[in-house]
């Protein structure tokens, strides 16, 4: 079931190309897109990234898609929705999430792209819910989530990233939450 990309205005969603590998890892490998990760990539794990998940976005049809401006940049970073990968205390859930070149951050595309994964999730995959979380400390992540129309998660507002050992700094992470309900509102407002 391969995925044909989801259009928005300015945006698309599309399967990974060869001509991708390069920008995605330097965007992975750049120590500002990274600091709310663990580490940066080598090149080798951003090649073995887009290997797994363009085959994953073949197999299942939704999952990490490259972002292409339209008329613009062929390439710019990724948005996903994705299975939630670790034993968490609010799984089994769909995550949606994104990484972005630098270049191209505070142009609305994080929150363009990740708003047509919330349509397909609700509209085409009819999920109840999606969920998206980041360490604390990635305001700019969490000021996308709100902007999706998301909330804190009131059963676990917080939580430690099981991925993460004990005491790092980007172990606690927030919870933020949208039911398809809310999300049939936005559209509707």
């Amino acid at each position: 079931m391969s995925s044909p990309g989801l259009r928005t205005e300015r945006l698309l969603l599309r399967q990974w190309e060869p001509a991708d590998v390069e920008p995605w890892a330097a965007l992975n490998a750049d120590p500002e897109v990274m600091e709310h990760f663990p580490a940066p990539l080598s090149a080798a794990e951003s090649v073995a990234f887009v290997d797994r998940v363009s085959a994953e976005l073949a197999t299942r049809g939704w999952g990490w898609f490259a972002i292409e401006v339209d008329g613009g940049a062929s390439f710019v970073g990724s948005v996903a929705l994705v299975p939630v990968s670790f034993d968490a205390p609010f799984g089994p859930a769909i995550e949606v999430g994104w990484r972005l070149a630098k270049a191209h951050w505070g142009n609305g595309y994080a929150t363009e792209g990740a708003r047509a994964l919330l349509r397909y999730a609700f509209d085409i995959l009819a999920l109840p819910a999606v969920v998206s979380f980041t360490a604390t400390s990635n305001r700019p992540s969490q000021d996308v989530m709100v902007r999706l129309g998301m909330r804190r998660d009131p059963h676990h507002p917080t939580f430690e990233h099981p991925n993460l050992p004990a005491g790092h700094r980007l172990r606690p992470h927030v919870l933020y939450r949208i039911e398809a309900s809310e999300f049939a509102d936005q559209a509707v407002r």
